[in-house]
């Protein structure tokens, strides 16, 4: 304070001795001698001058202490989150399913209340986490056993949900607080026996199912869209059940089935639409069941088949519209493989 005393007299004695030197050396007054009202004016000028930096210093200390709070609030907040996020993650280990379901729950207000996004993507990367998780399949349970096959069933409510609840923030609009699209998903070898992503967007992100497993149940992508991202399902295996990507969107990025094995499920393209993507299928094993891109749709991008190996099951291109896909066999055609294309 004593230094901006110093510094605001400083100030108006210059704009003073200035406005002193401007009167004399411009001739506004013929004698060199300048009444009391030239005077008093010419203090008042100066002093409002001093006002004018006296509340342009008092802003920037506003600002500075403005963000000083800021800085505060977000410290206390943090720590809070980083306080309930511990209580939270201890419960998805716990041994009861209804705990684990607690929080679930917990995690997801968690991650909608996180102060920063970095906050809510660790929120995102445990839930994805715990599903990655060893996790056994309804296939592989014992036999005759019913302790074992409720532990499962609560296990699997607790998995299902997990999957609702990101589905229902993806399918938030970007601009809705609590909306997770951009946000990035790693399902890498997550055992799907079910679960519903329908009309989920997933939107300038890095989504992987890389190595997942389709297995014995429903799975649903209906209606989902998946723009300008990475999306790969690289070495996942499709084994059973049914999945839905009826009326899918794949509008720009990339889409990555390089290495999948479709072996028993039926998947579903019926009605996407594939828009200036990158859809590759390359080295994909087609061995059994159904793959249906029935009425698909190719605006723009690629859609490739490079060195996929197609040896039994059914793969239905009829009435698929746009572009041709690149490096599907022409004839002699495997075992089951349906093109009627409109191209």
């Amino acid at each position: 304070m004593p230094l901006t005393f110093a510094a605001a007299l400083a100030i108006a004695a210059g704009v003073f001795l200035a406005g002193w030197d401007v009167l004399d050396a411009r001739g506004l007054k013929p004698e060199h001698r300048i009444d009391s009202k030239t005077l008093f004016d010419l203090v008042k000028l100066s002093f409002g001058v001093v006002a004018g930096a006296g509340a342009l210093v008092a802003l920037v200390v506003a600002y500075r202490r403005q963000r000083v709070d800021e800085d505060a609030a977000l410290r206390d907040a943090t720590r809070l989150h980083t306080e309930r996020f511990t209580t939270a993650v201890s419960q998805l280990g716990n041994d009861s399913a209804a705990v684990r379901l607690g929080g679930v729950h917990a995690l997801t207000g968690l991650a909608d209340d996180a102060p920063t996004r970095e906050l809510r993507q660790t929120c995102v990367d445990v839930l994805c986490a715990y599903l990655r998780l060893p996790y056994t399949a309804e296939s592989e349970l014992p036999a005759g056993d019913a302790s074992v096959r409720h532990a499962y069933l609560a296990l699997r409510e607790v998995r299902h949900t997990v999957i609702r609840l990101i589905r229902d923030h993806l399918r938030l609009g970007p601009e809705h607080p609590h909306s997770w699209q951009g946000h990035d998903f790693d399902f890498t070898g997550v055992v799907f026996d079910g679960g519903d992503f329908g009309r989920a967007q997933f939107a300038g992100a890095t989504v992987t199912f890389l190595l997942g497993q389709f297995t014995g149940a429903s799975v649903s992508f209906h209606s989902a869209q998946f723009t300008d991202g990475s999306v790969s399902f690289g070495m996942a295996e499709f084994a059973g059940g049914i999945v839905d990507f009826i009326a899918a969107e794949f509008t720009g990025g990339t889409v990555d089935f390089g290495s999948t094995q479709f072996t028993g499920a039926t998947v579903d393209f019926g009605s996407a639409q594939f828009t200036g993507a990158t859809v590759t299928f390359l080295t994909a094993e087609f061995t059994g069941g159904i793959v249906s891109f029935h009425t698909a749709r190719f605006t723009g991008g690629t859609v490739n088949f490079p060195r996929a190996q197609f040896t039994g099951g059914t793969v239905n291109l009829s009435s698929a519209l746009g572009a041709a896909p690149d490096n599907l066999p022409r004839a002699p055609l495997p075992a089951g493989l349906s093109l009627n294309p409109t191209w």
